[in-house]
């Protein structure tokens, strides 16, 4: 064993521990070295306010992190990281099962939270110490430079690695954060070595070793650098980490590209290369992938050659990346991109205990998992809800409420099957949920109730935009929260009123269609949700006429999109939630003589009249008339396509009223031979300067068009002779064969290859 650098402290022998904050090789040296040792107390580097959380931690599921937050300001938040393989965890697990004191010495949380909210918690300089090593020993890449030296000997060189940080450290002046960090960490000592402790080890970042070793400066210096910090409150626990977090991490201790890679070094000290490659090759089989225990064997072969041509000691996550490349997944990158995702960042996600501080809304939180057999998880897992189900019910309701608390653990999908009665969802657990959780907490001490609260404040805020409103009262039904709507649909029905923008409200009512469908087939009471579906339609009626006029093409275009919302919407509602069944009589009377019919007769009624207008823009007139026609108001659409159509209007006019027309789909010109023949005729009478200005809007209607719709299309011209103008004569096939085979070899295909 490489000696451990060592000072005297007022008397007291200290040992320092320089380590890597994530790393397998230092966290068995560290282990072994206390083990050795045998302090009479430990200090880690870390917020001292997690003192009395230490003894918590043999009770926990690595990996977790510390979490210290500022109450009532959500900004202010920061994460320390613990991987079953970080040195410092190692360290408080050998304190806390030999009952030897643990403490943490780092600035506590609530000067660093108070003076760098905005500002992640890094470990020594900005620069890189460890790249700086590994390049004056030749190595480009730190990591593989710290595995050769470290992870990959038999122990942790701790004296070597402290002259070298002392070396690297030679002439600098550290900036005024990490001056106070070092510090607080001499005075934290001192106060042990005052306590009593005759042997203390200290594990820090090696980075620190030099500030804590050798000649310190005096108790009034490091006085003088702490003096006058700003404080705020902040409250500490412990939290749930995962593997790809931690991958990702650029706080305490950084993050590591490999934590699946480096908690397999150190579950497996032995053989690490052979276990590992079985593994990934198991993983491979697991999709359905051939591996054989040949493919592992000469896998093993090719890594270890790979090391001993590069002189490493062993075969690092390169080495064994490549052999698995080239061997087991044969080339084929999505299967080394299976390996990279599932064993070298891995899906481990850490867990907590009951008894672990939390606050009132994260407990209800676990309650209702355990009850609904919903585990949180690190990785993407989908679910198919049947919401006829009770339990499926209440999983939704509960996806829904979090999501409305910010807690975004479920993600909708698109439903598989037919209906409302199903529900699709990813879920996958981040570490920042909890923070989320406690952000909500003032909120209530139940996901219900904080949903509840949260959609009650979100409708008392006056900027919350109307269809913003209607969407909060459709998550209120989808969450299931009865006790937060009538304060929602009040702040509703009064924005509604004053809001004198129609496509605002034809925004809106497509979600509060919706949430009144919920109501029904959820179960869920929504009263008084009739009445205002019913009042923004009729306003919207009411408006839509002054709408339409003197739009230009994008307004237009933005409009028709509101047209087609509200009229989907309107399909939903069925005829004895708003009024009693009628017909439109055609008339286009829009007026109170229709206030009995249901709510889709009284809007085609008002489409009806609208369409009639000779100063529509051709877009919107067309699809209107297409609309009308789909639901049977209309017989004399192909009159008003030819009236579109006819010589008197523009071919601009025309070919927006078409796009309009066939936005539908087109189908229809397959199935009425009529609008066919008007829209081929319109077309082969353009003249060349004209076709080419419509061109455009051509090409996005019919691009618009499934495949099979435009070949039926084509067929129905040719079959109706509309692929030739009269008077055109019949190609001669005999004749143009030559030709035909001229072109075929120069666009590279030989004759007879052609599409016909």
């Amino acid at each position: 064993m490489t000696p451990t650098t060592g000072t005297s402290v007022s008397g007291a022998d200290v040992f320092v521990l320089g380590v890597r904050h994530h790393g397998p090789g230092s966290a068995r040296a560290v282990r072994r070295e206390l083990e050795r040792l045998r302090p009479h107390a430990i200090l880690i580097e870390g917020p001292p306010e997690a003192d009395a959380l230490v003894a918590l931690a043999p009770e926990l599921e690595p990996p977790v992190a510390l979490l210290a937050h500022v109450p009532g300001a959500p900004a202010r938040a920061a994460f320390w990281p613990f991987a079953a393989f970080s040195p410092e965890w190692q360290a408080i697990l050998y304190g806390t099962s030999t009952g030897i004191p643990v403490s943490f010495c780092d600035l506590p949380a609530a000067h660093s939270l108070a003076t760098e909210a905005d500002e992640e918690h890094e470990d020594g300089m900005r620069a890189d110490p460890i790249g700086s090593l590994a390049a004056a020993a030749g190595y480009d890449d730190p990591e593989r430079w710290w595995e050769d030296v470290v992870e990959h000997r038999g122990d942790t060189p701790f004296e070597v690695i402290a002259e070298a940080m002392a070396a690297v450290r030679e002439g600098y002046e550290p900036d005024a954060r990490e001056a106070r960090r070092e510090a607080y960490m001499r005075k934290t000592l001192r106060a042990a070595v005052k306590q009593g402790y005759g042997r203390i080890a200290v594990i820090c970042g090696a980075w620190h070793v030099p500030a804590l070793t050798g000649r310190l400066p005096t108790v009034a210096q490091d006085n003088a650098t702490l003096r006058g910090l700003p404080k705020v409150k902040a409250e500490l626990t412990w939290v749930p980490w995962t593997y790809g977090r931690l991958a990702s991490w650029s706080g305490y201790g950084a993050g590591i590209t490999s934590p699946g890679w480096y908690h397999h070094l150190f579950g497996a000290p032995d053989r690490p290369v052979e276990r590992w490659l079985a593994e990934a090759a198991a993983v491979l089989r697991d999709e359905g992938l051939a591996v054989s225990s040949a493919h592992v064997i000469e896998s093993v072969r090719l890594a270890h050659s790979l090391a001993a041509l590069r002189g490493r000691p062993l075969a690092g996550l390169g080495e064994v990346t490549e052999a698995a490349r080239a061997v087991l997944c044969e080339g084929d990158d999505l299967a080394v991109e299976l390996i990279q995702r599932r064993m070298v960042v891995g899906d481990r996600l850490g867990h907590v205990t009951d008894g672990t501080p939390m606050v009132p809304l994260q407990r209800d939180l676990r309650e209702q998992q355990r009850r609904l057999r919903l585990k949180p998880e690190a990785l993407d897992r989908e679910i198919d809800l049947d919401l006829r189900k009770p339990l499926d019910l209440d999983r939704s309701h509960l996806l829904h409420r979090l999501r409305l608390l910010g807690v975004g653990w479920g993600t909708p999908g698109e439903s598989r099957g037919k209906g409302t009665f199903r529900e699709t969802w990813t879920l996958q657990w981040r570490p920042e949920h909890d923070l989320a959780l406690i952000e909500q907490a003032a909120l209530g001490t139940t996901v219900a109730g904080a949903a509840a609260q949260r959609a009650r404040d979100l409708a008392a805020t006056d900027k919350t935009a109307l269809a913003d409103l209607t969407s909060l009262v459709e998550q209120c039904l989808l969450a299931d929260l009865p006790q937060a709507l009538p304060e929602v649909l009040a702040a509703l029905s009064a924005k509604a009123a004053l809001d004198t923008d129609v496509t605002h409200l034809m925004a809106a009512l497509p979600a509060m269609v919706r949430a009144h469908r919920y109501g029904d087939v959820r179960g869920t009471p929504a009263e008084g949700l009739a009445v205002i579906v019913r009042s923004m339609l009729d306003r919207i009626r009411v408006g839509l006429p002054v709408a339409v006029t003197g739009v230009d093409d994008e307004a237009a275009a933005d409009l028709l999109k509101h047209v087609d919302a509200v009229h989907a919407a309107v399909a939903l509602l069925t005829t004895g939630d708003s009024g009693d069944s009628g017909d439109s009589d055609g008339s286009g009377d829009s007026g109170d003589s229709h206030d009995n019919a249901s709510p889709r007769s009284r809007w085609l009624v008002t489409l009806r009249g609208i369409s009639d207008r000779q100063d529509l823009h051709g877009l919107i007139e067309g699809r209107l008339t297409r609309i009308l026609l789909d639901s049977g108001e209309l017989d004399d659409a192909a009159d008003r396509m030819a009236r579109a159509m006819s010589r008197g209007q523009t071919p601009a006019r025309a070919a927006a009223w078409v796009e309009g027309f066939l936005a539908g789909g087109g189908l229809l010109l397959v199935h009425d031979p009529r609008l066919l023949s008007l829209v081929d005729g319109w077309l082969t009478g353009l003249s060349c300067d004209q076709f080419t200005d419509v061109l455009p809007l051509l090409r996005r209607t019919f691009g618009g068009f499934a495949a099979p719709e435009r070949r039926a299309i084509g067929q129905r011209v040719r079959s109706a002779g509309g692929g030739r103008r009269e008077g055109e004569q019949d190609v001669d096939e005999r004749r143009a064969a030559a030709a035909v085979a001229t072109v075929l070899a120069i666009v590279g295909k030989a004759e007879g290859e052609s599409d016909g």
